[in-house]
């Protein structure tokens, strides 16, 4: 055997090894990740996860494979936010005022009638105090919120309707398990009831509770309208959801990759406010042509008997934030 050839074969020997062992790094390096909400497959918080997921395993060339759980399967908004920091998944979009309970001052964005809109609630999302206010509630738990999603604005379904804050008297109402979710009907009299997400369907059709509030799209997601009989205008709250990453995973990202998550969630928020706000401007005429009786409230009622009965400071937050937020445009 020639020198020549010998050394020709043991190149194309290194050069297949190498390639076996650039394969296999590279089968490695691909990371699964666990993306979990509570909403339906049809609504704009899914389709534009899976959107998300998608364009983010593209834009990496496949190193990052995302499956989206949608519907609560991986569990409860509650166990899904705890998920982050047990390591049980990945990524998740929700509501930030389950991450309130670790961090409260993420809380205020629920306080009654904080924002005049949608597009106001958006505009916060972009202020220096909510940005502020991202940092420290990364400092303290490690999770990053990446993204900020228009979710709706808030109005109360019953079996029987009413048009002003008194005639929430007495009433018992399904509400996430969250002060600031409380603080209307508790200022006005009605008796605010706990119950998860997943559950509230059955609760309203077994009696359980007679009332629930949602935005107009979830009340349609979630099929409420078939077991209510009116829609009270309220926008008691303007909500919103938040995307956020775990610890175990966004610490080990590259400042490239960071860049990467935030810029397509953040395109996947600005994607599905698009699609909420176009279907709550169509839902009001829908909702009226099922038979449900929609009902123009006196907002102002209702704005009063807050400030009254459950002011800000009651529920721990602080002028300067609300004015911060006030002030967001």
């Amino acid at each position: 055997m020639s020198k020549r050839f010998t050394l020709k074969t043991l190149a194309a020997v290194g050069a297949l090894a190498l390639c076996g062992l650039m394969a296999s790094t590279g089968a490695m390096a691909q990371q699964k990740l666990k993306w979990a909400h509570v909403y339906e497959t049809s609504e704009p918080y899914h389709t534009e996860s899976v959107w998300a997921a998608e364009e983010i395993k593209k834009r990496s060339n496949g190193k990052f494979d995302i499956q989206v759980f949608p519907a609560s399967t991986l569990g409860k908004e509650t166990d899904i936010n705890q998920g982050l920091t047990l390591g049980t998944v990945d990524m998740i979009i929700s509501g930030p005022s389950f991450a309130a309970r670790t961090y409260p001052r993420f809380g205020i964005a629920y306080y009654p009638f904080i924002f005049r809109d949608g597009d106001h609630l958006i505009a916060y999302s972009k202020s220096p105090v909510f940005q502020e206010m991202v940092k420290e509630f990364r400092e303290k738990t490690g999770i990053q919120v990446t993204a900020y999603t228009y979710y709706g604005a808030r109005h109360t379904t019953a079996q029987k309707a009413f048009t002003n804050c008194a005639g929430m008297k007495g009433i018992k109402i399904r509400v996430p398990d969250v002060p600031a979710y409380r603080a209307t009907p508790e200022a006005c009299g009605a008796n605010p009831t706990p119950i998860a997400f997943a559950e509230v369907y059955l609760a309203l059709q077994n009696g359980t509770v007679e009332a629930q509030e949602n935005p107009l799209t979830t009340i349609e997601a979630k099929k409420f309208f078939e077991v209510q009989k009116a829609i009270m205008l309220t926008g008691h709250i303007v909500d919103g959801l938040t995307t956020q990453i775990a610890p175990h995973v966004w610490n080990k990202l590259s400042d490239a990759e960071k860049k990467l998550f935030t810029d397509v969630t953040q395109e996947a928020a600005v994607r599905a406010t698009a699609k909420i706000k176009k279907r709550e401007a169509e839902l009001v005429d829908e909702f009226k042509k099922k038979g449900l009786q929609i009902v123009q409230v006196d907002r102002q009622s209702f704005v009063d008997a807050v400030m009254k009965n459950r002011p800000l400071e009651s529920l721990g937050f602080t002028r300067a934030d609300y004015d911060k937020i006030q002030a967001a445009k």
